[in-house]
C-alpha cells in the first residue's frame, strides 16, 4: 500500500475545492465515512468540500450531516456547524473532563472578559468602539486577549468608517457547547443596555 492509498480519504488540508477521489466516487457518502472524515481534518469543512471528496451532491451530504447529528445526540462528540461549515467538537457534558486532560481550564477568563465577549456574541460583527461603547471603558486590551484566545475573530470592516469588525469563532461555540448562534439565549435578560444602542445612536462604524 502506498502512502497516497493509506492517507486516501482525509483530502487535501486548506484547499477550496478538493478534487474527488476515485475511490470515494463510486457510493454513496455513509455516516461512518463522514464521522471519521471530519475526526482527521484538522480544520472546520464545508458542506461544498464534502461533497466533492465524496463524490456525492449537497443533498446527500446534508442527509448523512442530520444522521450523523442525531447518532451523536448522547455521545461525548458532537456535531457543530456555523454558517456552512462542520466539525466535530467535544459535548458539554464531556467538556469539564476534557478540559483537566488539555489544560483549558487553567487560565479562566475574567470577568470583564466574559462581559466583552457577551457583547460581541450578542452583536456581531461589531467594532472595538461599539463593544467599549457598552461597557463604558476601554476594551483593547481584552479584545486583544479574547482574539489571542480563538474566541473572537475579524470579520472585515465596516464599509463606511473602515473600522475593523469583530465576531465570535467556532471555537467560541465549541466551548459553551452551541451548535449555532441561533441557540444563544434571548438577550434581553442578559445585556438590555447592547438593546438600547439603537437608540442612543450608537453606530456599527465606531
Amino acid at each position: 500500500m502506498t502512502d497516497a492509498d493509506r492517507t486516501n480519504g482525509q483530502g487535501p488540508r486548506g484547499a477550496e475545492e478538493p478534487a474527488a477521489s476515485p475511490e470515494t466516487v463510486a457510493g454513496d457518502l455513509t455516516e461512518a465515512a463522514l464521522e471519521a472524515l471530519l475526526f482527521v481534518a484538522e480544520r472546520p469543512l464545508t458542506r461544498r468540500e464534502i461533497a466533492a471528496l465524496a463524490g456525492v451532491d449537497r443533498g446527500t451530504v446534508d442527509a448523512r450531516l442530520g444522521d450523523l447529528e442525531v447518532a451523536l445526540r448522547d455521545r461525548g462528540i458532537r456535531l457543530v456547524t456555523s454558517a456552512d461549515r462542520v466539525e466535530l467538537a467535544t459535548a458539554p457534558q464531556a467538556g469539564a473532563l476534557v478540559a483537566r486532560y488539555v489544560g483549558v481550564d487553567a487560565v479562566r477568563l475574567s470577568p470583564a472578559a466574559l462581559e466583552t465577549l457577551a457583547i460581541v456574541a450578542y452583536r456581531q460583527p461589531v467594532s472595538r468602539a461599539r463593544v467599549g461603547a457598552v461597557r463604558g471603558v476601554n476594551v483593547d486590551a481584552v479584545m486583544r486577549t479574547l482574539t489571542s484566545r480563538g474566541l473572537v475573530e475579524e470579520a472585515g470592516h465596516d464599509p463606511e468608517s473602515g473600522a475593523v469588525l469583530y465576531r465570535t469563532s467556532q471555537y467560541f461555540l465549541q466551548r459553551i457547547g452551541l451548535r449555532s448562534l441561533d441557540e444563544l439565549p434571548a438577550l434581553a435578560p442578559f445585556l438590555p443596555e447592547v438593546e438600547a444602542l439603537d437608540e442612543i445612536g450608537v453606530g456599527g462604524g465606531l
